[in-house]
Parts: structure tokens; C-alpha cells; sequence
């Protein structure tokens, strides 16, 4: 059996460093990533991926990656199902084994490139901080 994802795409909010209630610490993130072919309106569509880091990844992730950053995450896809007044969710998540970090922060030392020219069509998309991931 093979469970392994390669993604590469942005980040759409600054990453969100936790701790369980052992000292572990664990990152949640979301990329939002252009799929490679076109719509019937001719525009690329973008999915938006849950990712989890857990230990040093987790940490290194959440001190140096920040919103709209370009990243390319290596790892296993992950199905959670929760129940809820009777109805069963399915929350699907990649949990990343590795994080390649695919741009530079800006010269002011901020984590956050959203303002760089990029050809990965996500220059148009508005990572604005009240964006609401559609799950």
C-alpha cells in the first residue's frame, strides 16, 4: 500500500502553532493549490488543502512560513470523520513528513511574499485575512 502526496501551492493564513497536552507542538495550515487545467469560463480553479506538521517541522514551520508563501509539502493524506446532530463529516487533511520552502521572505525580514510576482497563477488570488476556507 502507497500513501504519499506531493503538493506545491501558498499558504493562506499564517500558520497556527499548538501544543497537546504532552509538550507536542503541531501546526495547522492551509494551502490553497491550482489545479493544472483549465474550467469552461477558461480559469484555473485553486483547492484548498488542510496540512499538519507535528514536532520540530511544526515549529519550524510556524516561526518561518506566513501568509501567501510558497511551499511545496510532502506527506500522507489523512480522513478524519466526525459525527454531529446525526450527520457524519468528512474532514480530509495531508499530514506533512516534509516542508520545502519554495520562496524567500521579503527584505524586511516579514514571512509573508504575497506582494512578489510569482507565475503560479495564484498572484491574482486575494489572501485576504477574513478568507473563510470553504470547508
Amino acid at each position: 500500500m502507497l500513501n504519499h502526496i506531493v503538493l506545491i501551492g501558498r499558504l493562506v493564513r499564517d500558520p497556527e502553532l499548538r501544543y497537546t497536552s504532552n509538550g507536542v507542538p503541531v501546526t495547522n495550515f492551509t494551502l490553497a493549490v491550482e489545479r493544472n487545467y483549465t474550467n469552461q469560463q477558461g480559469e484555473k480553479e485553486v483547492d484548498f488543502i488542510k496540512i499538519v506538521t507535528w514536532r520540530k517541522l511544526a515549529e519550524t514551520c510556524a516561526h518561518h512560513l506566513g501568509k501567501g508563501r510558497l511551499v511545496a509539502v510532502h506527506g500522507s493524506l489523512q480522513i478524519r470523520k466526525s459525527e454531529k446532530d446525526g450527520r457524519t463529516y468528512i474532514n480530509p487533511e495531508v499530514v506533512a513528513s516534509e516542508v520545502r520552502f519554495l520562496d524567500w521572505p521579503d527584505n524586511n525580514g516579514n514571512k509573508n511574499t504575497n506582494d512578489q510576482q510569482t507565475d503560479d497563477g495564484l498572484d491574482n488570488f486575494d489572501f485576504d485575512e477574513n478568507f473563510d476556507v470553504p470547508f
